[in-house]
């Protein structure tokens, strides 16, 4: 798909069929695009949980309690390794956020031109998350999202509202 038709056509996904698994192909495809994402000093501090296993997916899907995310049959944790995230000398900034953001938009695209579907949550239950998949203190869990393929008769809204560009864009 051309790039900018990509990102025009993709939404946020809220409906998987839980029967249909997306090939590990597929997924190593999507997530290799989160690798090959920058980072700052390309320090690549970050993890990706893939959770397809029945066991780990129920303690997984219990951390936010939505039907359609319930029934995604892969969901993917981004975890950031604050301690190897680059750190501005200046104020000490570091840049542990912008890299996971970086990579998880990276993942959505890819997914996106995979025809996988996704939807980025951050209001998942983080303490729940945390001890569903034994995360350590030094990892933050950044955010999660489904994968996974759409049920049958499925389509897109289509209705993306986004701000004029004049008004978020200013040229000095």
């Amino acid at each position: 798909m051309e790039y900018y038709d990509l990102i025009r056509l993709r939404e946020s996904i809220r409906n998987y069929d839980p029967d249909r698994q997306v090939p590990k192909e597929i997924l190593e495809k999507i997530l290799d695009a989160g690798r090959l994402a920058p980072s700052a000093c390309n320090l690549q501090p970050y993890k990706f949980l893939v959770i397809s296993s029945s066991p780990v997916l129920e303690k997984v899907r219990a951390s936010y309690n939505k039907v359609w995310f319930k029934e995604a049959p892969h969901i993917l944790v981004i975890l950031g390794l604050r301690e190897q995230a680059w750190n501005r000398s200046y104020d000490g900034y570091n840049s542990i956020e912008t890299d996971l953001a970086i990579a998880m938009t990276h993942i959505i695209l890819a997914a996106e031109n995979e025809g996988v579907g996704t939807c980025w949550i951050e209001a998942y239950n983080p303490a729940m998350l945390k001890e569903a998949l034994n995360i350590k203190d030094n990892q933050v869990i950044f955010g999660i999202t489904p994968l996974g393929y759409q049920k049958p008769g499925f389509r897109k809204v289509m209705n993306k509202q986004r701000k004029p560009l004049g008004d978020i864009v200013e040229f000095l």
